[in-house]
């Protein structure tokens, strides 16, 4: 095996390695564990699988210049229309919760389809487009729940047995990741979304069509997103339904962090791999967090999440300075 191969193993396993460690390093410093039993490690492999699902959604239309808050929106609003329907025609049957999963996957689709086609037909920037959607999307949760947290439609047992076994959680993990590099990284619609990212421009005057492209891009961002409403939803066992104003955008929000850590580690392995990766090291955050929570509010959470986000992106504006720096080339030179 070569040096080359050495180091794309380091480079996708460095940034999990340092956050495992540090992590483990407070905790036993201060005496605490911080996944001390199943209920803890079902809890990070579930919130390792929502960072990781949302990181992706945000990144296909994101990697293609088009911002998109409705996300957040989407997963919200797929969970509750599912959660009602799954909840009025099965009630407590053992199979509400699977029939509400492929509900919040259809309906989080369509959404993502309206979504798409309205910024096709409005000819208007996507950012913008996607600010009146999520606005629009919150609306009817709003409407369908006439702004109250939903309860019993989702603590079903159910729900429970399935979010609480974490071999169930790992198995979408691993699907959604084998079916997302198949479609982005060996289909022909990979090869065309590709095409358009690296030069839109080029790519149409081949032959490539740019609008059912993208289109599906935000009926798989959807699917995506109706994953992620339907996670939350069994993490949280209730359902948030009177977010305005923009209140769902924070589930979009816990994806920029993961996603440029994501960037850096899929330059070694790949990006949807580093997307997992990355995805796990905020899990193993979120689990620190857990453990110091008396002493972490969630003011400070969001403000430690804040600045590793701001010492990430400093270090990727000057990484080869800092390469430099540390591999003591600038002596060399001199």
């Amino acid at each position: 095996m070569n040096m080359n191969f050495y180091k794309r193993v380091l480079g996708t396993v460095i940034i999990p390695l340092v956050f495992l460690l540090v992590l483990l390093f407070i905790c036993q410093i201060n005496g605490r564990v911080m996944i001390a039993n199943q209920v803890s490690f079902t809890n990070f492999v579930i919130y390792a699988a929502i960072i990781m699902i949302t990181t992706i959604a945000l990144s296909i239309n994101l990697n293609s210049g088009r911002f998109d808050f409705s996300l957040g929106s989407i997963a919200v609003l797929s969970s509750v229309i599912s959660s009602k329907i799954s909840y009025a025609l099965l009630g407590q049957s053992a199979a509400s919760a699977f029939i509400m999963f492929i509900l919040s996957m259809v309906i989080g689709g369509l959404l993502g389809f309206i979504s798409g086609r309205l910024y096709n037909f409005l000819r208007i920037p996507p950012i913008i487009t996607s600010l009146g959607v999520t606005l629009i999307y919150e609306g009817i949760t709003y409407t369908i729940t006439s702004g109250k947290y939903l309860k019993a439609e989702v603590q079903t047992a159910s729900m429970s047995a399935f979010i609480s076994n974490w071999v169930n959680i790992a198995v979408i993990v691993l699907v959604v990741l084998a079916v997302i590099i198949y479609i982005f990284n060996l289909s022909k619609f990979g090869a065309e979304y590709r095409a358009l990212k690296n030069g839109q421009k080029v790519a149409v005057n081949t032959g490539i069509k740019e609008v059912p492209n993208a289109i599906w891009c935000y009926v798989i961002c959807g699917i995506l997103m109706g994953i992620v409403g339907f996670l939350n939803a069994g993490r949280n066992m209730t359902i948030n339904g009177g977010a305005l104003n923009f209140g769902s955008i924070s589930i979009m929000f816990t994806a920029f962090l993961p996603m440029f850590i994501g960037g850096f580690i899929g330059r070694y392995s790949n990006e949807y791999i580093g997307y997992l990766l990355a995805g796990i090291c905020m899990s193993l955050l979120n689990s620190t967090f857990a453990v110091f929570a008396n002493e972490i509010t969630a003011s400070m959470q969001s403000i430690i999440n804040a600045l590793l986000l701001v010492v990430f992106l400093i270090y990727l504006n000057n990484e080869g300075k800092i390469v430099n720096l540390f591999t003591f080339r600038w002596l060399r030179r001199n």
